[in-house]
Formats: C-alpha cells, sequence, structure tokens
C-alpha cells in the first residue's frame, strides 16, 4: 500500500480525521502567533539588528521559537519556560520527599504536579521577559523602543508572559485532543518553519558564490546521513528473553511460554537534549539582552561553538538521559512485576538479581544512548566553527524534528491499525519510542 493511500486512510476514521485536522489548526494558529509583534517595539529594525549581531547563540535559540524570538513576537519566549518548570519539577520529585509522594498519588497527584508547573511557568517567563525587556531599553539607546520605562517594562513582561502561557495552554489541548504530544509538536512546528530560509539563504548564497554546489551536495549526504542514524538508533532495541513458568489453575494450563522485555537504546528520546538547552537558555537569553560587559561575557561563554557550552551542553545531557531513564523505567518494579506474574529471565534469578541484571544493561544502554545523543547535538557546533555553514541546523534540530515525527506517526499508525487499516509501513508497524 502506498503513502498516498495510508494518508486517505486517515480520513476514513472520523475521529483520527478530526484530531489530525485539531491538530494542524493549533499548529497553524501557533505560526500566525508566531508572527504578531510585540507591542512598543520596532520589530523590523530589532530584527535585522538580533540577525547580524546575535550570530550562532541567537540561531540556536531562535530555532527553538520558530523565529519568533529573533523577531521579539508575544510567542518570543516560545515554550522553554514550560520545560524549565517542569525540568525543575522532575528533580524536586527526587529531592523532596513529600513531593514526590504527591507525585505517586496518581491521576490526583499527576495533575497537583501539573498545576505547580503552570505556576512555575507563569514566574520563569515573567522573569525571561523582564530580562528582554531591560535589555532592549539598553540595546543601542534604546533605539528600538518607542516608550522605554516601566510602562514598556510590564507591557512586555505581560505580553511574553501571556504568550507562553498560551503556548502552554495549546500544547495541551493538542495532546488531549489532536494527535502527538502537543508541546513536542509546538517545538517540531518551530523547527520546521525554520528549513524554508534555510534553503533559501543557502541558494542565494550558492548563486552569490560565497558557497560552492559541491559544499551543498556534501551538506545534504550529511543531513540525510544523520536522519538515517537518528531513525536506527531511535529504532534499536536489546530484547531480554523472559520465561513464564507453568501454572495449573484447575484443569486449565497457563504460562509456559517465552517471550522478551525490549530495552530501547535511548529510552530517553528527544528529552535530555530539550531540558539541556532549556537549562543553558535559560540565563543567557537573558544575559544576551543586558548590555553590560561581565553580563554580556557570560552570554559570548554560553554562546554555541565555545568550549564552556560544549563541555555543560554534553553533560546536561548525559545527566538527563539517566534521569529521566530512571523516572520512567524502574528495575525494582519489572522485577517485581515479572515474579508476581511467574516470569523471569533464564539464568537470572527473580526478585533482586532480575532487578539488578536489568538495571546493569539499562545503565549500558543509556551510556552508549546518551553517547549518540552528544554526537548528534554538538554536529551544529562543527558544522558551523569549521565548516562557516551561514545557519544554525543539524544535531539538535534533526533529533527533535525525526523523533516527534516517528512518534506522532506511530501514534497515527495504531488508531489506523486498531480500525484494520494498514499503515504507512507495509511490513510491520512503526515501533514509537515507547513501545
Amino acid at each position: 500500500m502506498s503513502l498516498l493511500s495510508s494518508l486517505q486512510n486517515i480520513f476514513k476514521i472520523p475521529e483520527l480525521k478530526n484530531r489530525v485536522l485539531f491538530t494542524l489548526s493549533m499548529l497553524a494558529v501557533y505560526r500566525i502567533g508566531a508572527h504578531i509583534p510585540t507591542p512598543g517595539i520596532n520589530s523590523e529594525a530589532l530584527s535585522k539588528f538580533l540577525v547580524e549581531k546575535g550570530g550562532a547563540m541567537m540561531g540556536f535559540f531562535d530555532m527553538f521559537s520558530g523565529g519568533a524570538l529573533s523577531r521579539v513576537t508575544i510567542f518570543a519566549l516560545g515554550i522553554m519556560p514550560y520545560i524549565s518548570a517542569s525540568i525543575i519539577f522532575q528533580l524536586l520529585t527526587v529531592v523532596i520527599p513529600a513531593l514526590g509522594r504527591v507525585a505517586k498519588e496518581g491521576e490526583t497527584g499527576r495533575k497537583k504536579i501539573v498545576r505547580y508547573t503552570r505556576y512555575a511557568t507563569v514566574v520563569i517567563g515573567a522573569i525571561q521577559s523582564f530580562g528582554i525587556a531591560v535589555g532592549l531599553e539598553g540595546m543601542s539607546g534604546g533605539a528600538f523602543i518607542q516608550n522605554p520605562g516601566w510602562s514598556f517594562r510590564i507591557l512586555t513582561m505581560i505580553t511574553l508572559t501571556s504568550g507562553t502561557a498560551f503556548l502552554m495552554w495549546l500544547g495541551e489541548q493538542i495532546t488531549e485532543r489532536g494527535i502527538g504530544n502537543g508541546i513536542s509538536l509546538i517545538i517540531f512546528a518551530g523547527i520546521v518553519a525554520q528549513f524554508p530560509n534555510a534553503v533559501l539563504s543557502t541558494l542565494s548564497l550558492v548563486k552569490a558564490g560565497e558557497l560552492s554546489i559541491f559544499f551543498v551536495l556534501f551538506l545534504l549526504f550529511i543531513m540525510v546521513a544523520v536522519v538515517g542514524g537518528i531513525i536506527f538508533i531511535e529504532r534499536g532495541q536489546r530484547k531480554i528473553s523472559v520465561q513464564y513458568a507453568k501454572r495449573v489453575v484447575g484443569k486449565r494450563v497457563f504460562g509456559g511460554q517465552s517471550t522478551h522485555l525490549p530495552l530501547k537504546v535511548n529510552t530517553a528520546g528527544v528529552i535530555p537534549p530539550i531540558f539541556a538547552s532549556s537549562i543553558i537558555m535559560f540565563p543567557a537569553t537573558v544575559a544576551g539582552f543586558i548590555a553590560i560587559p561581565w553580563v554580556q561575557a557570560i552570554a559570548r561563554q554560553l554562546s554555541p561553538g565555545t568550549v564552556l557550552y560544549t563541555v555543560l551542553y554534553v553533560g546536561l545531557i548525559f545527566f538527563f538521559s539517566y534521569f529521566y531513564t530512571a523516572v520512567i523505567f524502574n528495575p525494582v518494579d519489572i522485577a517485581e512485576n515479572l515474579q508476581k506474574h511467574g516470569g523471569f529471565i533464564p539464568g537470572i534469578r527473580p526478585g533482586q538479581k532480575t532487578s539488578e541484571y536489568i538495571y546493569r544493561v539499562l545503565t549500558r544502554l543509556t551510556f552508549v544512548g546518551a553517547v549518540y545523543l552528544a554526537a548528534v547535538c554538538v554536529l551544529p557546533e562543527i558544522l558551523i566553527t569549521r565548516f562557516n555553514v551561514p545557519f544554525y541546523f543539524g544535531g539538535t534540530s534533526l533529533l527533535i524534528a525525526v523523533g516527534v515525527a516517528l512518534d506522532t506517526v506511530s501514534q497515527i499508525e495504531s488508531h489506523l491499525i486498531t480500525r484494520s487499516y494498514e499503515g504507512f509501513l507495509k511490513r510491520g508497524r512503526l515501533r514509537g519510542r515507547r513501545d
């Protein structure tokens, strides 16, 4: 069955069709909002100034906001304050026992954590927007501001914080009523929206003779190779054999079959680079707008391509790879469930020995996954610093785009298969990162 036929099948299922159309309409709203300027700012002149002076750091930050940051629109902060708040509360649930108990209260506890995360998002957004407002007033002597002062600062805080809150709500609506993870899809839409500009700027440089056609073909080959590598690793699994003992209940015999426990090479998915980027962006975004020499020096040290940035970025990717894997995958619980249902790993004693074995295998896989994530995400710095690529495009953006696309396609396939329609692949089902 062709891809076109699979796409046609989507519209044969009313519920799936409505979910897809709702998702697309919400993403269209996001892209429209990304072009609405913040009041009191000469957006066109400021955008040109930021693009010329911002360099790689502005390109990196702008990638996650879909170009809204360089234009200083109402969605300039993007969804990153929400992600920062999510990181904070995921860490606090581990550090603070009381908060950890709330998180384990099922649906009620989850709703409480979500509510706390929303409050923290507003606080973080207000802090970042205030820093941006103060920085804009000091940038070029306030030449880009119509009426500097506290009225402008408060207006900017309200506008940018409201924009982030709206995107947070938009993402939650997509997750609940659309298809795929709403927050990830918003980031995905922002990244994909930058692709046409990158292509046009590259073509213009080729026409001007500043880039050779062979170099462009080399870049295209690198991108295709990276996409292939990402798909290969994201679908990679380590299968642990599991045997179930036979049980006799009355006159019936249960169990005795063999199966496997799939452990993904990259269990954490795209979360580590997103979290790591958010952590680095929080101080660097504010510092980049404040015209104070020592603050500007910090911003330069945290910009892509510097040694400090690379070390911090790689270190945070490793940390969040292990941390997030530990949050979503508990070897002790897996071992207890296996033992409860009469399952065991051949050659490994049930209980503690099984959990230790799963933990050991998962630790090694997580290390491989973290190395893969770090290598892919550092790729743009190599392309920019060594090969003078004229735009920020590469590992992180490709990783998020491909990862979110795989997850979304797998969800669509699940809807199609449950209603006896063939999915996008001719053989077998596309495995998502949570399968």
